[in-house]
C-alpha cells in the first residue's frame, strides 16, 4: 500500500523559511517522478516543483523559481521542499505526489498525471 506523509508545514513570517518533507512507503521514490503541489480553498492544485526519477535538473513553477529547491534522500525514501524567502502568496496546503517514471516530463505540471497523493501540510505565511 502506497503512503505519502508530508510534514514540516507551519506558520512563518514573510521572508522566512520552511522545509517540507514527504516520507514515502510502499514505493521507492527514486523509481518515480516526485512533485510538490499546493492548493488554496476553492482553487485547483498548482504545480510547485518536480524531481525526475532519473535525477537531473528539477522543475519549478515560475512563482517559486530561485526561492524553492526540491531534493530527494534515497536512503530515507523521502523528498524535500526547501522554501526560502516566503511571502504571503505562498500560503496554501502543500501536497506531495508521485507519477510513474514513464510519464512524459512535459506533463509533470498537471495534477492529473499523478497517481498517489499525500494528505497535505498547511503552510501559512504572515505579512
Amino acid at each position: 500500500q502506497v503512503q505519502l506523509v508530508e510534514s514540516g508545514g507551519g506558520f512563518v513570517q514573510a521572508g522566512g523559511s520552511l522545509r517540507l518533507s514527504c516520507a514515502a512507503s510502499g514505493l521507492i521514490v527514486s523509481d518515480y517522478h516526485m512533485s510538490w503541489f499546493r492548493q488554496l480553498p476553492g482553487k485547483e492544485r498548482e504545480f510547485v516543483a518536480a524531481i525526475r526519477w532519473s535525477g537531473g535538473s528539477p522543475y519549478f513553477a515560475d512563482s517559486v523559481k530561485g526561492r524553492f529547491t526540491i531534493s530527494r534522500d534515497n536512503a530515507k525514501n523521502t523528498v524535500y521542499l526547501q522554501m526560502n524567502s516566503l511571502n504571503p502568496e505562498d500560503t496554501a496546503v502543500y501536497f506531495c505526489a508521485t507519477a510513474a517514471w514513464s510519464k512524459a516530463i512535459a506533463g509533470l505540471r498537471m495534477a492529473r498525471q499523478y497517481d498517489y497523493w499525500g494528505q497535505g501540510t498547511q503552510v501559512t505565511v504572515s505579512s
